[in-house]
């Protein structure tokens, strides 16, 4: 499901801030970017991610930025100053040309002063937390749209309810069809009928014509769906192999069909199954 979270916060010298970006995938596929203070967390960040969401392709991006404290501080290292001062010694002994450097000099040696690192323990920690938070937006955003897109399916599934009801009523008129058309033909060639045998051939069509079965299974595939949805898990590839289910049946009814109004209750099957496919592609 497509969703967004950003949650922010300032601790342990520094401020932090993740951001989420979820969007449809048939499979879980995480995406991490740290900042090199916090490399050390990408397998945590995965398992959290992963004990929370089970679809989607999500990107997650943590900003690290020393707070103003942390920054405005400058740490001396004393071995480089020490190095520096005694490579400028050995310099003035060989030289008697040689100048000692000024201290503003040695301080823009490079790697002489440096910045404060914050303290790595609690910001790991506190980066976790803001984690955690930053998941639970995420998840209270596509639960949300998990509840709109349930609306959607269900009302197809009505939808699709009414169509097979419409096939069904259909069904003795359809076969009072081929018996009249059959027997309409026979007549009109003067054929001598042997009442058996027509019963047979009538039988037969009927068989091969029959959709009873299909109709009953897209109503079984009807209340699956309804019972998924219900489920408190993630039920997006169980319910791709419904929509599969489903196509196969209206398929199959099309291939049966024996009118116009029956072929056209196969094509708005189709057209009721493909909208909710697409809105499957977004469940979890």
């Amino acid at each position: 499901m497509t969703a967004f979270a950003r949650v922010g916060g300032e601790k342990a010298g520094a401020e932090l801030t993740w951001e989420l970006r979820s969007v449809n995938h048939r499979y879980l596929e995480v995406f991490v970017r740290l900042p090199e203070e916090l490399r050390a967390l990408e397998p945590l960040v995965r398992e959290r991610v992963a004990a929370r969401l089970g679809r989607g392709k999500l990107e997650c991006g943590l900003r690290c930025r020393l707070t103003p404290q942390l920054a405005s501080g400058l740490e001396l290292d004393q071995e480089r100053l020490r190095a520096v001062l005694d490579v400028c010694r050995e310099v003035e002994k060989r030289s008697s040309e040689a100048l000692s450097p000024g201290v503003m000099e040695l301080l823009r040696w490079p790697g002489v002063v440096r910045d404060p690192e914050p303290e790595t323990a609690p910001l790991q920690e506190y980066a976790l937390q803001l984690l955690d938070e930053a998941l639970d937006q995420l998840v209270a955003t596509r639960e949300r749209e998990g509840a709109q897109i349930k609306a959607l399916l269900l009302a197809r599934l009505d939808g699709i309810e009414q169509q097979v009801q419409k096939a069904r009523q259909r069904l003795p008129e359809v076969q009072a069809r081929i018996r009249d058309k059959l027997t309409a033909r026979l007549a009109e060639l003067e054929a001598k009928v042997d009442n058996d045998r027509l019963e047979q051939e009538l039988l037969f069509l009927t068989q091969k014509m029959d959709v009873d079965e299909e109709l009953d299974r897209l109503d079984g595939h009807v209340v699956e769906v309804r019972r998924v949805l219900e489920r408190d898990e993630p039920v997006g590839r169980r319910l791709d192999f419904l929509m599969q289910e489903f196509n196969r049946e209206a398929n199959t009814l099309g291939s049966k069909s024996a009118d116009s109004e029956t072929t056209a209750v196969s094509v708005e099957l189709k057209v009721l199954i493909e909208q909710m496919r697409e809105q499957v592609q977004n469940v979890e």
